[in-house]
């Protein structure tokens, strides 16, 4: 019988056919989508996040465990929807406006579904009212904001004032991207700042849990 350890083995050694066959003997085992995802891949994807952390890994092996931990979310998202289980927080997250890059985005992205939390991906490009419409629509808990030009780094600042002008309760905002710093991130009113997917697994989970 397949245990969940396995799959989390599975999961951060990024082999897609294992974790999906391993997923599925969970299921028919008698385990529950939920403990499935909490127990099983939830720790794989945060052994590849501290991986990551440690430049033992890199965005390729990265890449290959959130596809593998994707594949199995496939099989387990409807069960989830059907049981009536829902992610407890939502999070949004998009490149700022005027900036086209999205490497480092999806990565945070697969990483943040990986751990659990209901992702709205906008994309890249995205305006302050965007972020701001999204955050509504879906009751988000949190906004991630990346960039990777520092000629969008206004575009950064201005979609932190929308966001924090606004009041929503208890909304987090968090920035990243390679010309992003913890003292800019600090000047901007950020919440936080991640200099990796890695730690931005850290800081959304230490941010949301805390004002939970």
């Amino acid at each position: 019988m397949a245990e969940l350890t396995e799959l989390t083995s599975a999961v951060a050694a990024g082999k897609r056919v294992d974790t999906i066959r391993i997923t599925q003997e969970l299921l028919a085992a008698g385990h529950s989508p939920q403990l499935i995802v909490e127990q099983g891949l939830v720790p794989g994807m945060a052994i590849v996040g501290d991986q990551f952390k440690r430049n033992e890994i890199f965005v390729p092996e990265m890449l290959i465990a959130a596809r593998a931990m994707k594949e199995a979310l496939k099989l387990l998202e409807p069960l989830l929807v059907a049981a009536g289980i829902k992610p407890k927080y939502t999070v949004i997250i998009g490149t700022v406006q005027g900036d086209l890059h999205d490497i480092g985005k999806n990565l945070v992205s697969m990483m943040w579904r990986g751990s659990g939390f209901a992702v709205v991906d906008l994309g890249t490009n995205v305006s302050p009212e965007r972020y701001l419409a999204a955050a509504q629509e879906h009751k988000a808990h949190l906004v991630g904001l990346s960039a990777l030009l520092t000629t969008t780094m206004p575009a950064m600042k201005e979609t932190v004032r929308v966001l924090k002008a606004a009041s929503l309760p208890n909304l987090k905002v968090v920035v990243g991207g390679a010309p992003i710093t913890q003292q800019f991130a600090d000047e901007i009113g950020a919440d936080g700042y991640a200099a990796d997917a890695g730690t931005a697994v850290e800081l959304a989970t230490r941010l949301l849990e805390s004002a939970a």
